[in-house]
């Protein structure tokens, strides 16, 4: 297995809250609501060689969460939890991250309804294997 792929698994592992909503480590066909999805950002790998003598590779990453697009001011709310959420698992978890900001909620029109969603960006220092 490749190393952006290992390390996509091991957030989504670190992300896991089954009772909240499903994750998954590659952005699906159509994302559905409850949702937590680990895109590539842009730029997708910024490598580093700040010794000359060994390659130390940023992988950048967009989280993006979704959640139902409700009467309840859009399910503002909801979509707020699950920030919350996200932000408490990474903080428990074991990876060493840089948190970026989290985009402006927006409208995502989906054949199985719409969803509200924002990103949060994510990036992480790696090593090839």
């Amino acid at each position: 297995m490749a190393a952006i792929t290992t390390l996509r698994t091991a957030i989504a592992t670190a992300l896991v809250d089954n009772t909240k909503y499903s994750v998954f480590s590659f952005p699906p066909a159509t994302p559905i609501a409850n949702s937590v999805t680990i895109n590539p950002a842009d730029p997708y790998i910024s490598p580093t060689n700040n010794q000359e003598t060994a390659i130390a590779p940023m992988a950048n990453f967009r989280l993006a969460l979704y959640v139902p697009l409700l009467d309840n001011q859009g399910n503002l709310a909801g979509l707020e939890d699950m920030i919350v959420a996200v932000f408490q698992k990474l903080n428990a978890s074991s990876l060493k991250f840089r948190i970026g900001t989290v985009s402006i909620p927006s409208v995502f029109e989906s054949t199985t309804g719409d969803l509200l969603t924002c990103d949060v960006a994510l990036s992480i220092f790696t090593e090839w294997s």
